[in-house]
């Protein structure tokens, strides 16, 4: 049994602090997810990889799988809390995203830069946001396939991973994988009149 699973037996357990050693165990990996899919987002953005980090981490601690506040975490596997960190992720940028629409910043404002290739940057936060509509759709349908997309798309884990972290084989995360990404493309592509 690795460190990380032995301390997720503890949190589960009860153990006092069990979740204050989580960290520093975990906090490397999880920084290079969270800056993995920040250099997905637009340039210019304000949100850093470590307080991405910082921020999934203590939602995670503070309110573990819809929990009261106050609970401990009760993570069943190394890739269960790799799951419920992605998820976290997911929400923080989502968070983000609908923040910067707002008006009061600057969402009815078009930015203007002098290099080119950022124009069609302003577009990357309504697609995210188109994303997560259309993966909240896919998880009333299958939450399996939307997981899988959570854990491949928001931590930026590979297929092996992705399945050991589902308990899947790599063969049967492939085919999720293939499926979720035809289906959300459906679901986000505007139908035509």
């Amino acid at each position: 049994m690795n460190e990380i699973t032995r301390i997720l037996s503890g949190i589960e357990a009860g153990e006092p602090h069990a979740a204050a050693q989580l960290l520093p165990l975990v906090y490397d990996e999880l920084r290079k997810l969270a800056a993995q899919r920040l250099a997905q987002e637009k340039p210019g953005q304000t949100l850093q990889a470590t307080a991405l980090v910082h921020e999934a981490y203590l939602r995670l601690v503070a309110s573990p799988g819809g929990e009261s506040r106050g609970s401990e975490p009760q993570w069943n596997s190394r890739g269960h809390f790799f799951a419920a960190a992605a998820e976290a992720m997911r929400r923080i940028l989502v968070e983000a995203a609908r923040r910067k629409k707002t008006e009061k910043h600057g969402g009815a404002c078009t930015r203007i830069d002098v290099d080119l290739a950022d124009l069609a940057a302003s577009r990357r936060d309504d697609k995210l946001l188109r994303l997560d509509e259309a993966l909240a759709r896919l998880e009333e349908h299958n939450p399996l396939h939307a997981q899988l997309v959570k854990l491949r798309f928001f931590a930026g884990r590979t297929i092996a991973e992705t399945a050991a972290a589902l308990e899947m084989s790599t063969a049967t995360a492939d085919r999720y994988w293939t499926y979720a990404r035809a289906w959300l493309q459906r679901e986000m592509t505007p139908a035509e009149h």
